[in-house]
């Protein structure tokens, strides 16, 4: 596992210790890998969206289920 050093604004450390204290993760570290994990599904889900909207459409469906699958965790 790799580390990665991310300065944050007061306000995002505020929001990442308030999870911490609230139970959703054991540390700050945790707080990070969940946020990362919730946007990469964000992002598969808005992809998912947008192929269903262009197929309603009557557009083409494009891209490739399996690049859509990876990107999820």
């Amino acid at each position: 596992m790799s580390t990665l050093s991310v300065p944050l604004t007061r306000n995002l450390e505020d929001i990442v210790n308030s999870f911490v204290k609230k139970g959703y993760a054991s540390n700050k570290a945790e707080v990070m890998r969940k946020a990362l994990v919730f946007l990469a599904e964000e992002e598969a889900i808005q992809e998912v969206l947008k192929a269903e909207k262009e197929l309603l459409e009557g557009k083409i469906l494009r891209g490739d289920i399996r690049k859509i699958m990876a990107k999820m965790p």
